[in-house]
């Protein structure tokens, strides 16, 4: 009769009991740097205590945290994003500041979704609604549509489209 193999603790290392969530850490921490507007090291001390706390007191929030595999696409829709924010500031300045009202097609679109992660599915809502010129307002009882207000989407079929092409087929990429 062979022994058994030695399983997994079920308790987690003592580093991941501190460091729940290492990424968020460091992002925090970067973020409280910016937010002091500065470097020194009595400020980075200050974010990266702040970035542990935060991290730690989460944690339990979120026992089934998704992997993401793919840091550098995952980078790459944040930067993606970032532009579409800037560009769509610009297309929604020019909508307020040149087009009469009466010439917007302002619609309700309901996209349906492909994600089935609840995580996905906030950054995918989330995302829409930093874009300015589209606000995500619902998710459907069931999880598989989302209600979105447009601002002026003249093709709602091409408005939806661009959403799910832009950032859902992304979205399915990182969390795949």
């Amino acid at each position: 009769m062979m022994p058994d193999a030695p399983r997994p603790s079920a308790q987690p290392t003592l580093l991941r009991r501190w460091v729940p969530h290492p990424l968020l850490t460091l992002v925090l921490t970067l973020i409280w740097m910016l937010l002091i507007n500065g470097f020194n090291p009595g400020g980075f001390i200050l974010g990266l205590i702040l970035g542990l706390v935060i991290a730690r007191l989460t944690a339990n929030f979120w026992p089934d945290r998704p992997d993401i595999r793919r840091y550098g696409k995952a980078l790459a829709y944040v930067l993606l994003v970032l532009w579409d924010i800037v560009v769509a500031n610009l297309q929604v300045a020019r909508i307020i500041l040149f087009r009469p009202s009466a010439s917007l097609k302002t619609r309700w679109a309901v996209v349906p979704l492909a994600l089935t992660n609840p995580e996905a599915i906030t950054i995918f809502a989330g995302t829409i609604t930093m874009t300015p010129g589209t606000v995500s307002c619902d998710l459907a009882a069931d999880g598989k549509s989302l209600l979105v207000h447009c601002l002026d989407a003249p093709d709602l079929d091409a408005a939806i489209q661009s959403m799910k092409t832009r950032y859902e087929a992304r979205l399915l990429e990182i969390f795949a």
